[in-house]
């Protein structure tokens, strides 16, 4: 039997409600499923017919309620095994209904019955399991309020279906409510429960110009909000996309079971062929022949089997997906299990890739301290659109200082900005422009100040006033809370140190190397050279996954054993050549999603040896004993339903934090 990841329907009338923090989870009902009501049906009449059977009732009464146990559980896989046979392909489920049909045959009704009624109750536990695992991933869909207060341009609220909002669109998030979209807040401030898509156990701060996602619950401050994605590219709704997208691919284990499976099947209908007409040639009786050789071919089956790949698998990305790692295939999953070297670009990888103030050094003598000295440089770089002008105003506003007014703002690209502030001609930009051939003792201090800044990594910017220096600010990329740990995590499941790819200088990349205890570190690259780099390494038998962002990034991915792409700041083409994308940028899901692809390869493996194990005994004891056929029926379904369900353990939550341990 196979498994298919479907879509559940989404009800049209879905709770509009969105206050509640508690969000009804979506269970797929048993007897929504056809697989299920038929199961039940067939039981129903099994359960009628077989006391009229066991206690003496003519065979009038008990009869065709077994046929009609026969024909409610057995027509579909029976049409769908037909179906199959059209293409040339042979179906075990078919086989399953004829050894029914055959056991009926030579008067064995109630025995064929049962084999219907367990296949068709395993079928449906199968189909049950399998929609359960979409629910799980498809109840992010019902984290997102179905309608939002969408800000007219008049200034007035309109309550709008979600799916109608657009990308400019301003939304009002009142105290309590879920966000309707994903967005930027423009006014207001609240602490966001976002625990739903990044797994964060605590609220966090939301004030203008915070990122906010569709589903999150808003805290006690009122939000507006600007809608920067379309709803149907929403996080949420990536990540169903993508998982659904994965769910129709096949790991290559999956794939070789599916070939031997024809052969095996093949092979298994000669052998029940043998199984009857040898001892039939030694003079057998026909009745006891028949049955063994259809006992034997239920459970030679390979159902269990077939089933053993796909369910631990398809947890996995169901698990991964709703902790922000979007793998794109059961191919990708299976392929991250056998990583044993790791490939980090630095900036947007490692590091935030969005440049801040560490450093704010005020020159002895200038009457400044580095509030007045953040002050004076941020007020000029107000108006500027520069990034190391945007960290310099940010800065001062996390440090709550008013900026005064300036006049006459002037930018020259490649050197920096003139403007006039509180009466002062204020300059700030790089110090090797702006400190050209001067020879005034303060202008040689911030020279030395600025080459000290450089030589630590950081870029620096140098602030004059009326051409006097008053000080220098250091600017670097900073490195993401979690990148030491990551690293530290790496290198314990791969048994070797990450390694450092980076078009940055060779002294910035080896100074945040060193901070998170990387040794290997190649700077100075080409997308080529990291090309060549991920290459000289799989050629020496290792299986590279490559951690990047950036358009520079996207060949090195392409080529690796397997790519993960930065999925908040990372490109388009990094997203798409990428074979997993982390939406949260949170590095330490790395070694999780590792972790969790590995244990899905012990259960895949786990589940091979539970099937084999099955079938090897009863095939055994019915060739060698007398098997009862209710026995290997049971025995065979039984095995199924225990191998479906050991691979979907990884859906629990319990397993992404072993994972992540």
């Amino acid at each position: 039997m196979t498994s298919t990841l479907v879509t559940p329907s989404v009800p049209a009338d879905r709770t509009a409600d969105a206050r509640g923090a508690v969000v009804p989870q979506r269970r797929t009902r048993v007897l929504a499923l056809s697989e299920a009501r038929w199961a039940a049906v067939a039981l129903v009449l099994f359960l009628v017919a077989l006391p009229l059977q066991l206690t003496g009732g003519p065979a009038w009464t008990w009869g065709p309620l077994y046929a009609l146990t026969y024909a409610a559980g057995g027509w579909e896989p029976g049409w769908a095994g037909l179906q199959a046979l059209k293409e040339k392909t042979l179906d075990v489920d078919l086989l399953m209904v004829v050894a029914a049909l055959g056991a009926a045959a030579i008067g064995q009704v109630m025995d064929g019955a049962l084999l219907i009624v367990i296949f068709a109750t395993s079928g449906a536990l199968e189909a049950l399991a399998t929609a359960r695992t979409a629910d799980s991933v498809h109840g992010l869909l019902d984290l997102a309020p179905a309608t939002a207060a969408r800000i007219t341009d008049d200034g007035t609220e309109a309550a709008v279906a979600v799916e109608e909002l657009c990308v400019g669109d301003t939304i009002l998030v009142r105290p309590g409510e879920r966000i309707g979209a994903d967005g930027r807040v423009v006014d207001g401030a609240s602490a966001v429960d976002q625990a739903t898509i990044t797994g964060e156990p605590l609220p966090v701060a939301k004030e203008p110009g915070d990122e906010v996602f569709a589903g999150t619950l808003n805290g006690t401050g009122a939000l507006r909000v600007r809608v920067e994605r379309d709803t149907s590219d929403s996080v949420i709704a990536r990540i169903v996309r993508m998982v659904e997208e994965a769910s129709e691919t096949k790991a290559p284990t999956q794939l070789f079971i599916e070939k031997v499976e024809q052969r095996y099947s093949l092979g298994m209908v000669a052998a029940t062929l043998a199984v009857l007409l040898v001892p039939l040639a030694f003079g057998a009786a026909l009745t006891g022949s028949l049955l063994r050789a259809m006992t034997f071919m239920i459970v030679a089956s390979p159902c269990a089997v077939v089933l053993a790949t796909m369910p631990p698998l398809l947890s996995a990305i169901a698990n991964a997906g709703r902790h922000g790692v979007l793998v794109k295939s059961a191919v990708v999953m299976e392929r991250l299990g056998e990583v044993d070297a790791v490939a980090l670009d630095k900036t947007g990888t490692l590091t935030e890739g969005t440049p801040r103030v560490t450093d704010v050094r005020p020159l002895p003598g200038s009457g400044l301290d580095e509030a007045a000295l953040l002050t004076l440089a941020a007020a000029a770089e107000h108006s500027s659109e520069h990034p190391l002008a945007r960290a310099v105003v940010d800065a001062a506003r996390e440090k709550g200082l008013v900026l005064p007014a300036v006049d006459g703002f002037g930018s020259t690209p490649g050197v920096g900005v003139r403007a006039t502030v509180d009466g002062q001609e204020v300059a700030v930009g790089a110090p090797v422009r702006l400190l050209a051939g001067a020879v005034d003792a303060d202008l040689a201090r911030a020279s030395v100040f600025a080459a000290e800044l450089e030589d630590g990594g950081r870029t620096a910017v140098l602030v004059l006033a009326d051409g006097k220096p008053l000080g220098v600010l250091g600017i670097a990329d900073r490195l993401r809370p979690d990148g030491t740990a990551t690293v530290a995590s790496l290198a314990a499941l791969t048994g070797t140190a990450p390694l450092l790819l980076t078009g940055d200088n060779s002294r910035t990349a080896v100074l945040l190397a060193a901070e998170v205890g990387i040794e290997d570190v190649r700077a100075g690259l080409l997308p080529e050279h990291k090309v060549q780099a991920v290459q000289e390494l799989e050629e020496s038998g290792r299986k590279v996954m490559v951690v990047g962002d950036g358009v520079n990034d996207a060949p090195a991915l392409a080529v690796a054993h397997t790519g993960i792409a930065m999925g908040r700041a990372g490109s388009d083409l990094a997203l798409e050549t990428a074979d997993a994308v982390i939406v949260r940028d949170e590095l330490a899901t790395l070694p999780a999603v590792i972790s969790l692809s590995r244990r899905a390869r012990r259960l895949v493996v786990q589940n091979l040896v539970i099937a084999g194990v099955f079938i090897a005994a009863l095939v055994v004891w019915d060739l060698a004993g007398a098997l009862p056929l209710p026995l290997g029926v049971a025995g065979h379904e039984g095995s199924t339903v225990i191998v479906g369900l050991n691979g979907l353990r990884l859906l629990r939550e319990a397993a992404w934090k072993r994972a992540a341990r």
